[in-house]
């Protein structure tokens, strides 16, 4: 998009809330463990400005969206997600819906009525598995009978309703993975997002797995899994608009993940918040102070949160852009590539789509679903062809 283009375009706003209950030993997000005094409230004052700040950075927009991520904001105060909420409304007036999501842990049930008279209409409940073992391993805090039942109070507070699964964990079959889509597409969510578990190293199971005592599941089983959850989710009528996202039809897709991944502008506040703006000096990436401490003092100092605005170059912008926009089922324009040198007509391009990697159309390219599953892959030769172009 250009910058007039952003300008009329909905803004999408993120709001990261980094306490957490227990800290689970595969999560590698910026979380901090929840240990109640003064943090939540100064944190909490520390955002409301931010978005103040942000309001000045970026000037009139309408909003579209705003994601409370996390961390578990399903530990927020209620009364702190309404004044949020509403701050927001404020700053970016706007006279069409906004989707509204907050993630949230089923052991936080109890909270959700009041959640959503604060104003979220959107709940991304973070159940993982529904298998008692599986949950234990992951260091979940519930089991797997809380986890229907937070289910149903979700779908009876939100009229939208967003669940996570991870799969790919060890010992996992396939046969076990689709019992458990199976099961909770049953319960009635309108979305399903399922994550393959990826070992990360600064982790308690990178720990585990830099000691032996930990392995990832073999590349061939994981991708089985993945082709089990496409099948299994399109025959409940989940369809996967993106790679790890299902959505019963047009209208369930998240349309805060949507305006990201079609490159739209969106602000990031929160301890470590990341955003994508787009300034006076052009597509712009943005992180804010990662320490809660750190944050809450900066905001005091310069009004934002903000550490970092770094200019991204055109070739940089269409990178992420292609990056982002081929995990979509709906691709990504040429026109938004451009500073690549890719076209329906380049030699790798042409290579790829005769594969039946790649579909590569007139205005634009996707992934097949042969593709997905080596996404990265295809991005990193098609990024390396761009390059060579750029340096020539």
């Amino acid at each position: 998009m250009t910058a007039a283009d952003q300008a009329g375009a909905p803004l999408a706003v993120y709001v990261h809330w980094p306490y957490c209950a227990r800290i689970c030993p595969y999560c590698d997000f910026n979380v901090t463990k929840a240990r109640g005094g003064e943090g939540p409230a100064r944190l909490a004052r520390a955002i409301l400005a931010d978005l103040e700040g942000h309001a000045r950075l970026v000037g009139q927009r309408r909003l579209g969206s705003l994601f409370f991520g996390g961390g578990t904001p399903s530990l927020m105060p209620p009364d702190i997600a309404g004044e949020i909420v509403a701050t927001a409304r404020r700053l970016w007036p706007t006279d069409t819906p906004v989707e509204i999501t907050l993630e949230a842990n089923p052991a936080d049930a109890d909270r959700f009525a009041a959640l959503a008279a604060a104003g979220v209409e959107r709940l991304s409940l973070g159940v993982q598995s529904l298998d008692d073992a599986a949950l234990a391993f992951l260091g979940r805090d519930h089991d797997a009978a809380q986890a229907k039942r937070a289910v149903a109070a979700a779908l009876a507070a939100f009229p939208r309703v967003s669940v996570d699964l991870i799969y790919a964990r060890p010992g996992q079959t396939r046969a076990s993975w689709a019992a458990e889509l199976a099961a909770a597409a049953a319960l009635g969510p309108e979305h399903i997002s399922p994550y393959q578990l990826t070992i990360e190293p600064e982790t308690a199971f990178g720990r585990a797995a830099a000691r032996g005592r930990l392995s990832p599941l073999d590349e061939d089983l994981a991708l089985a899994l993945y082709l089990t959850t496409q099948a299994v989710l399109e025959r409940a009528g989940l369809e996967a608009y993106e790679i790890s996202n299902h959505a019963r039809g047009a209208a369930a897709r998240s349309r805060h993940n949507l305006a990201v991944w079609r490159g739209g502008d969106y602000l990031g506040v929160g301890p470590g918040a990341h955003g994508r703006l787009t300034l006076a000096g052009g597509r712009t990436a943005t992180v804010a102070a990662r320490g809660v401490g750190d944050y809450v003092r900066h905001v005091g100092s310069t009004g934002v949160g903000l550490v970092t605005r770094e200019r991204l170059s055109a070739f940089e912008a269409a990178e992420e852009r292609l990056l982002m926009g081929l995990r979509t089922s709906e691709g990504v324009a040429w026109a938004d590539i451009a500073a690549l040198g890719l076209g329906p007509r380049q030699p790798l391009v042409a290579e790829l789509a005769s594969g039946g990697w790649l579909a590569a159309g007139s205005d634009s390219l996707a992934a097949t679903a042969k593709g997905r599953p080596v996404l990265d892959h295809l991005v990193g030769r098609l990024v390396r062809a761009g390059a060579s172009v750029d340096a020539a």
